[in-house]
């Protein structure tokens, strides 16, 4: 990871903001992108304190043409794409037949759109220098979790995705990594939606006892480095996947039991 131009979206806070500071060193080329411009640009005026390299450009992932100016922009400034991570998404907190319809599109257009934005318009360049091509999907695209419904089928969506991009270009030299954090301390939860559209504010789960932003974003880093196509990062990840498999009945009740115990929300 020496010398790289890299595109992070939703590189304002949490997992995207961690990769954004771990990455940023060894004549890296950062390009950062998120809604929040005010934000993104605090993380810049950081980076830039180091004397490191890093742009950012306000970006609606949810937007085609929001992705294709991302994409245009980082040629015009930087000339090629080495790596491109799609980590932009939102989570969604409440029962299906409870929510709007509009919460389910938002989550959808976000986390599943936004990754198929981006990655149209960078795959050429990404191709064309043997690249990566990341995407920061879930526990939650392997099972699905209760109320988090659209959530689920977003990073469902964005595995088989990524998937059939990967088998499209095994002669190509094309890294596709995909990678499935657990519950990570960050600000996800408090911007989830809830049933209404409105955000839940306040996490329910003790974040004191998940992973934190850093550690995921280093473990992301080391996979790129040495292209892997699969990332699971927690144990406990892990384990309910392999119950899944072999005990699927099984697993879906702890699954059950498990976020019952969740504080409601509003």
């Amino acid at each position: 990871m020496k010398n790289k131009v890299i595109i992070i979206t939703g590189a304002s806070s949490g997992i995207g903001e961690a990769l954004a500071f771990a990455l940023a060193k060894n004549g890296n080329k950062l390009v950062l992108a998120a809604r929040n411009i005010g934000k993104l640009d605090f993380v810049i005026e950081k980076i830039k304190e180091e004397n490191m390299s890093a742009i950012s450009i306000e970006t609606d992932v949810s937007k085609v043409e929001n992705c294709k100016i991302l994409i245009e922009k980082t040629i015009a400034e930087f000339g090629r794409i080495d790596v491109l991570i799609n980590n932009a998404g939102i989570s969604m907190r409440a029962l299906f037949h409870e929510s709007d319809l509009e919460v389910i599109k938002t989550v959808m257009n976000t986390n599943f759109w936004g990754t198929v934005y981006c990655t149209k318009y960078a795959l050429p360049y990404l191709l064309k220098s043997k690249g990566s091509l990341v995407g920061v999907s879930s526990i939650a695209g392997h099972i699905g979790l209760p109320e988090r419904s659209a959530y689920s089928a977003s990073k469902f969506a964005i595995n088989g995705f990524l998937e059939s991009i990967r088998n499209e270009n095994l002669e190509n030299d094309l890294h596709v990594l995909i990678a499935f954090p657990g519950f990570t301390a960050s600000n996800i939860r408090k911007s989830a939606l809830t049933k209404d559209g409105t955000q839940q504010g306040e996490s329910p789960r003790n974040e004191q006892k998940m992973m934190t932003a850093k550690m995921v974003a280093e473990r992301i880093i080391c996979a790129i480095d040495c292209r892997k196509d699969s990332l699971i990062m927690s144990t406990n990840g892990k384990l309910i996947l392999f119950i899944n498999r072999f005990f699927p009945k099984l697993a879906k009740r702890l699954v059950f039991n498990h976020f019952k115990k969740e504080k409601k929300s509003n």
